[in-house]
């Protein structure tokens, strides 16, 4: 039975979102799955310091709780 955990999920925009798992099959090694907006985020150029500091703080937060499964012997 594979088990899949989500690492991070949350708005990058005010339309879009990011999903970001660890997959863990049985069978397989486990994998990182992110899930990124259907179609292309459209951003002001303004806004584009805020969106990409969103992507930065979603992607650190999957990376700690990783390290925190692989240190709890996952």
């Amino acid at each position: 039975m594979s088990k899949t955990t989500t690492l991070a999920s949350g708005q990058i925009t005010s339309t879009d979102a990011l999903l970001v798992e660890l997959r863990e099959p049985e069978e397989f090694p486990a994998t990182i799955l992110i899930v990124w907006p259907q179609a292309p985020s459209v951003i002001d150029p303004r806004r584009f310091g805020a969106t990409a500091n969103a992507i930065a703080r979603l992607m650190a937060a999957a990376i700690t709780k990783l390290a925190e499964i692989r240190a709890h012997g996952r």
